[in-house]
């Protein structure tokens, strides 16, 4: 299992403190593919740029992919720009590889047989992994799903736990959260302002 795939089972199967964003989940996998990825040695952070290394397949294809998307000459990527352009739909893509590799199932509901509810982990050792992670309170993934509202910042120093590198993606996965909240914000006024004049108000 990745750490993208262990932060998607516990977002299913843990209540948020708050609504979840699809969009702030997207995010938060790209961290999580960011964060395995340097686990690996397959990029260094430089400057708040991803610097590519060694690309030996990690085994996941959606790590894999990652990979390769990383801009290969200098002057590199910043995480946080890499963050929104690997984002951009990635919660489905994770969502369908959970599924196809049969570690969730739809909630079906009674009533309407024939549309797929909600998805569900089922009991697998997948799930028992990511729920152990979880209950030991491992950093990277708790700060990831502090970040989107899963739970409380963890206590104590991240920085000491997951190193430099990782405190930087980790930072750049809040900074690009806390940008999208204030976009859904900015649109939401927007509007409101706009139904206001429609109504003559």
């Amino acid at each position: 299992m990745t750490t993208p795939r262990d932060l998607l089972i516990v977002t299913l199967d843990v209540a948020p403190m708050r609504p979840l964003e699809r969009g702030d989940l997207s995010l938060a996998l790209a961290g999580a593919e960011l964060i395995d990825l340097l686990d690996a040695e397959v990029l260094g952070i430089e400057d708040d740029r991803i610097v590519p290394g060694l690309c030996p397949p990690t085994g996941d294809r959606l790590l894999d992919e990652a990979a390769s998307s990383f801009v290969g000459r200098p002057p590199y990527e910043p995480v946080g720009d890499w963050l929104w352009r690997r984002g951009r739909g990635l919660s489905p893509a994770y969502l369908d590889a959970l599924a196809a590799a049969g570690q969730i199932t739809r909630r079906r509901h009674g009533w309407l047989p024939l549309r797929s509810g909600e998805a569900v982990p089922v009991d697998s050792a997948a799930r028992r992994h990511a729920m152990d992670r979880w209950a030991s309170d491992e950093p990277v993934l708790a700060s990831l799903a502090a970040a989107i509202g899963v739970r409380e910042q963890p206590a104590g120093d991240a920085a000491g736990a997951v190193g430099d590198a990782a405190v930087t993606v980790l930072a750049a996965v809040n900074d690009a959260v806390m940008e999208l909240e204030a976009e859904r914000q900015r649109r939401a006024i927007e509007e409101a302002a706009f139904d206001n004049v429609w109504r003559g108000e």
